[in-house]
């Protein structure tokens, strides 16, 4: 097999890749367990009294894709966010049910 047939394969894979992430049904489960681990981040930071807590979501529809996570700090009384802000990256599997 030569160079071009090899780049030619790379490519279509890439193609793949870009049709298959693009897909309804997969962006919502993104979404479903980006949230999931948003909620169990945040009842661990609360129960161990922590002043943080994960308050923003960005997804990024690239290659690999990515989920980028929002730690905001936490008033102790009311429980009302302060301005301050610190981000996370995290990268995500795509595809069918992959932890």
């Amino acid at each position: 097999m030569g160079i071009f047939e090899k780049a030619k394969e790379l490519g279509e894979k890439v193609n793949e890749s870009v049709t298959a992430f693009s897909s309804d049904e997969v962006l919502a489960n993104t979404v479903i367990k980006a949230v999931e681990k948003q909620e169990k981040v945040n009842a661990i930071l609360k129960a161990k009294g922590c002043n943080y807590r994960v308050a923003d979501i960005d997804l990024g529809m690239g290659i690999p894709p990515t989920v980028t996570f929002g730690v905001r700090r936490v008033d102790e009384p009311g429980g009302e966010t302060c301005d301050e802000a610190v981000s996370e990256n995290s990268q995500v599997q795509v595809g069918a049910d992959r932890e």
